[in-house]
């Protein structure tokens, strides 16, 4: 058995493409947009506008590896801001020394790890165990994680963070943005995990045949509540970017970043049936659309034109990789 592994050269062949079409929208960008999307300044704007989408989109990947989806995964990351936003807003007292507020943004991003984990632990509870399909056990959380969040809030945003917590989503460290430094430590976590580790293989292969994988003695459960419960670990990371580089929390925000999650998992090379995907695909698949959001941007173009751009360039992808993939057959 190869779990997953036989069909490497399909996939970086299909890496390389996306590869040449990302390289083809970042010179066609700078051949359009020379003097304002050439520069310094908006380079290090991009820089903190993807890495929360790159964030989720890992995280989207790691449920569609074993053959399903994670809708709730905004849902998490919003939750999970909002109630760390309550720690500052509603705890800390007001005018607390630099030592105490440093003490309170870690008990913030711990309150978001263990929220995103607990949100996960449940999905993959109805997942693994009352054997929900995926896609309507995370809508229904999806809803629950939601609704909580407004109930929270009264759908209005949280506003008031100290000073010191903006660094998570608009710092920087040698010059690089603190988000984009947490996405490129995650990413190499996930390719790791997924490349040197049983639990990533075991993952290739539940999506490839979770009956094989339950036959060769994998705990096909346990390893499901755990990528879910990695999965809402991500979402709550996220969260933290959001909430800190907005400076606010609110029950909707991110709303589309679950669909451009999964637009994102799918052109960066990941299976939508499991069983398929790097991580390093992820990457190059947001900078393509960061590429093409920002040059757009620039360009004036309204935002329906950017969502049916989006959607031409997932179907070239597409198209591209199956003819590629059946020339390569024959």
């Amino acid at each position: 058995m190869n779990f997953g592994f036989g069909k490497i050269a399909k996939g970086e062949g299909n890496i390389r493409q996306l590869s040449f079409i990302t390289l083809c929208t970042f010179i066609l960008m700078c051949w359009l947009l020379p003097d304002t999307f050439l520069t310094v300044r908006n380079f290090r704007s991009m820089s903190f506008q993807f890495p929360e989408l790159g964030i989720l989109s890992l995280a989207m990947m790691l449920a569609m590896l074993t053959g399903g989806i994670d809708l709730s995964l905004v849902g998490i990351a919003n939750l999970a801001s909002i109630l760390g936003a309550f720690v500052f807003v509603k705890i800390m007292p007001p005018d607390s020394p630099e030592g105490v507020v440093l003490v309170y943004i870690a008990g913030v991003v711990a309150l978001a790890v263990f929220v995103g984990m607990s949100c996960g632990l449940l999905n993959g509870f109805l997942i693994s165990r009352l054997n929900v399909p995926p896609i309507l056990a995370t809508l229904g959380t999806m809803q629950l994680y939601t609704g909580i969040a407004i109930v929270l809030t009264k759908g209005a945003a949280v506003i008031g963070f100290p000073a010191r917590y903006s660094v998570i989503g608009n710092g920087s460290v040698a010059g690089f943005g603190v988000p984009l430094i947490i996405f490129i430590l995650l990413l190499t976590a996930f390719t790791v995990l997924l490349r040197k580790t049983n639990f990533g293989i075991n993952l290739y292969l539940i999506g490839s045949n979770a009956k094989a994988a339950l036959f060769s003695g994998i705990k096909v459960g346990k390893v499901l509540m755990i990528s879910y419960m990695i999965g809402g670990l991500m979402a709550g990371l996220a969260g933290l970017i959001m909430s800190s580089r907005t400076n606010g929390a609110k029950a909707d925000y991110g709303t589309s970043y679950i669909l451009q999650s999964i637009l994102v998992a799918v052109l960066g090379g990941v299976k939508p049936t499991g069983g398929s995907g790097y991580a390093i695909g992820i990457l190059i698949a947001v900078l393509a659309l960061q590429f093409l959001s920002s040059g757009f941007s620039m360009l004036r173009f309204s935002n329906f034109a950017k969502e049916f751009v989006w959607g031409v360039f997932l179907l070239a992808i597409m198209i591209v990789n199956y003819f590629t993939n059946e020339r390569n057959k024959s």
